[in-house]
């Protein structure tokens, strides 16, 4: 999760964005957005979807795939398995961020087929 946040840090940064822009597109203050980047506030796959919007960045990059890949390919490659803990950790962060997106996009997709049967009947 922290290398998530350095991404969203790195790329708010970037584009010139303060804490207080982004604290007011997420509608929270700027002490509690803060907090998100600081890592005292744990980060919600909702929040990460809403940055990722505020960011014009996909949810890919802010998540860095290229890097779990890779880092799947050394492990596979070196035989090591999952024994140390902090690849472990790695991999269940990725892996729990991955399910809970799904689970976004999906609900997402629902309120989107509702949202257009509303809009057929009128």
């Amino acid at each position: 999760m922290e290398k998530i946040i350095k991404k969203i840090a790195e790329i708010r940064s970037k584009k010139g964005f303060s804490y207080e822009n982004m604290a007011h597109d997420l509608d929270l203050s700027t002490s509690a957005y803060r907090k998100i980047e600081t890592g005292e506030t744990k980060l919600t796959v909702e929040r990460l979807v809403d940055i990722s919007k505020i960011l014009e960045t996909p949810l890919n990059d802010l998540l860095d795939t290229e890097s779990q890949k890779n880092f799947n390919q050394e492990i596979r490659e070196n035989g090591t398995g999952y024994q140390a803990v902090d690849n472990d950790n790695i991999y269940y962060e990725y892996s729990e961020v991955s399910k809970k997106l799904i689970e976004v996009y999906e609900q997402q997709i629902k309120d989107l087929k509702v949202e257009i049967e509303e809009l057929k009947s009128k």
